[in-house]
């Protein structure tokens, strides 16, 4: 997948919201997330929690039989159990940032000032307390082994059956995904292909890189989750539940953090977390969550 970065992104740690109860862990912002988190509100008190792994992921891809190719680069960190992550942009990570993550405790970690830091270690703690279960919603997809393509197709068959527009209707799809976009065509959807790289999609067909003006001209938005790890998320999220559209989620980053915000402009999920469909070729598994429907079908 390209970067989908169409904004400029902040490193800046945001100042806190105060922390307020929600329920099952749901919140209308990351930041406000990030604030119970800190908070221990969420369940598990965070400063008795460390990071045991710290850890990246760089991998450069051109499926068989595609004309074009992309690289990824992804920080994940562990606490206990759970592995969460978030996509940065190639070689944008500090060296030290891995040896500064490792045996800290994720209290500290969720006030890093590196945006992509604080969206990998809110994600593992997420994970740790709320896993991709029935009982918080979620509903598994079946990956089954194969090449990268073949895999690659499956899981956006399962992230493009979360949309709901009527054929013909136009989709933004932020971070480009050819499977994706394969998919939508599929489903008589048209869509508008944006990535902050700008370019041409495997077909020819232009890439916008301003993703605010191109969602104005759309009548739903498919998102990856990268966007939570360059800042520019939140501003989606508002303009999709400001014009009342669908946003659904293609998320390996903040794969736990994004069911969190489902009915707060987030419309569905399909979060994917580490280990990721492209590093191997067998059995994977996706987790589909819809608004409204905690424990439901998905």
């Amino acid at each position: 997948m390209r970067s989908a970065s169409p904004f400029s992104a902040g490193t800046a740690p945001a100042t806190p919201a105060p922390a307020s109860p929600v329920s099952a862990g749901t919140a209308t912002t990351v930041e406000e997330l990030l604030s119970l988190a800190r908070a221990g509100e969420l369940g598990a008190d965070p400063a008795g929690l460390r990071i045991s792994v710290a850890f990246t992921t760089r991998q450069a891809v051109r499926h068989e039989g595609r004309g074009t190719g992309y690289r990824n680069e992804v920080l994940s960190l562990r606490v206990a159990e759970a592995v969460g992550s978030c996509a940065v942009e190639p070689g944008a990570l500090p060296d030290g940032a891995v040896d500064d993550c490792a045996g800290a405790d994720v209290a500290r970690l969720l006030g890093h000032p590196m945006l992509p830091v604080r969206v990998a270690t809110l994600d593992a703690y997420l994970m740790h307390v709320f896993p991709h279960t029935p009982e918080n919603g979620a509903r598994p997809v079946a990956l089954p082994a194969g090449t990268s393509l073949e895999k690659s197709r499956v899981r956006a068959d399962a992230v493009a059956g979360l949309l709901t527009p009527p054929p013909g209707s136009t989709v933004l799809v932020v971070g480009v995904v050819n499977s994706l976009l394969e998919a939508l065509r599929s489903r008589g959807l048209r869509y508008v292909p944006c990535d902050l790289k700008g370019g041409v999609t495997e077909w020819g067909e232009p890439i916008a890189t301003d993703a605010l003006a191109a969602a104005g001209r759309c009548d739903a938005l498919l998102v990856s989750g990268m966007t939570l790890g360059n800042g520019t998320f939140e501003a989606l999220r508002k303009h999709a539940l400001r014009h009342e559209k669908q946003l659904v989620m293609f998320a390996q980053t903040g794969s736990a953090v994004l069911p969190r915000l489902l009915g707060h402009g987030v419309s569905a999920v399909c979060a994917e977390p580490y280990p990721f469909f492209w590093l191997d070729g067998g059995p994977g598994t996706v987790h589909r969550y819809r608004a409204g429907c905690p424990g439901g079908t998905p």
